[in-house]
């Protein structure tokens, strides 16, 4: 049995000297403001991942209301999930994944993005896509007051 799940966040920026997306660093003018580490593209896989499998969301697991998950690494959280997920009998088949951020540029630091999301899940990175979009200077996106992630999640029952 094969289930599909879609995440998506946004968070918004503020000034700072570097954004986390993905699990990786990136030095860049902005941060993303949040509870925990606000890494957007963490938090729309984690809540794909629940979704598909049907355990909930990354707001039920992971409450802003909790002060433990003030700081909170995501991909602890996320690696939480993977947990979560392998002892409902379920196994990630394959992520795509969308960042919307009119900078930084996201292609130099993908292989590292694609390689630490495979890592917190125990997968093959060629099983990770990711991909970004601009704002094309329009909207928060494009003004460079939010960053926003979606990602499509397909898991598979283990018999």
């Amino acid at each position: 049995m094969f289930r599909v799940g879609l995440g998506h966040d946004t968070h918004r920026l503020g000034p700072g000297k570097a954004l986390v997306i993905g699990g990786v660093t990136i030095p860049h003018d902005h941060t993303a403001l949040g509870h925990s580490d606000a890494d957007v593209l963490l938090h729309a896989i984690t809540d794909a991942l629940l979704g598909a499998a049907g355990l909930g969301d990354i707001g039920e697991m992971f409450p802003d209301s909790d002060p433990a998950n003030r700081g909170r690494d995501s991909a602890g959280m996320l690696a939480a999930v993977a947990g979560r997920l392998a002892a409902a009998g379920w196994q990630v088949v394959n992520l795509d994944c969308v960042i919307f951020a009119q900078k930084p540029k996201i292609l130099p630091h993908r292989e590292a993005i694609r390689s630490r999301i495979a890592a917190v899940l125990g997968l093959d990175p060629a099983l990770v896509w990711v991909k970004a979009k601009t704002g094309e200077g329009v909207g928060p996106i494009g003004r460079e007051e939010a960053i926003a992630a979606e990602c499509v999640a397909l898991v598979e029952r283990r018999v």
